[in-house]
Formats: structure tokens, sequence, C-alpha cells
């Protein structure tokens, strides 16, 4: 029995640190990277002059990558605007597409 506990404690102690540190993000990472997702969407969906429901957003240790369709090229340039000004947002990248 002494046997098996030492086994099961040893096999937690190598998943441990990978279930903690998903895709080599910690969890407090992680959080901040949804907090910063759901700040960008909200700041979106607010701005009367972007379309937020055709944008997708992304966050990854602090860097914002924005996909999806905008009606303009001043669409674009507000809504990388609006991101940017987000606390925590290290950097943005768009790849939002021009469809008129």
């Amino acid at each position: 029995m002494t046997w098996q506990l030492a086994r099961r404690a040893a096999v937690w102690l190598v998943l441990l640190p990978m279930l903690l540190t998903a895709c080599g993000k910690t969890v407090g990472e992680t959080i901040d990277d949804a907090t910063i997702t759901a700040r960008v969407k909200t700041v979106l969906l607010n701005d009367p002059q972007v379309g937020g429901m055709k944008i997708d957003v992304d966050t990854t240790l602090g860097v914002v990558t924005m996909s999806g369709t905008v009606k303009s090229p001043s669409e674009e340039q507000r809504a990388v605007q609006l991101a940017r000004q987000v606390s925590g947002v290290r950097d943005v990248k768009s790849t939002l597409q021009l469809n008129p």
C-alpha cells in the first residue's frame, strides 16, 4: 500500500506543474489574458464607431490579436486604438479583414 501511495505522489508531482502552466503560461497569466480579452471586447462593443460583434479578440501574455471583419480602414484603426488603451495590453496585432 505504501508503494501505491508513493507512485501516486510521484505522478502528481510530475503532472501538477504541467497543469498549472498550460501552454507555458501560469494560472495568473491565463486569468490576466482572459480579463484583458473581456475588457477589450467590452470596449469594442460599447463604441458606436466599431462593429464589435464582428471582431474576435484573443490575448496571449498581454498581446491582443483581433480578427474578423470591419467596414472600413478607419474602423480597424479605431478598434486597434481602443484595444491599446486597455490596461494590461502590451501590444495589438490586427488581422482584421475589410468587408464593406
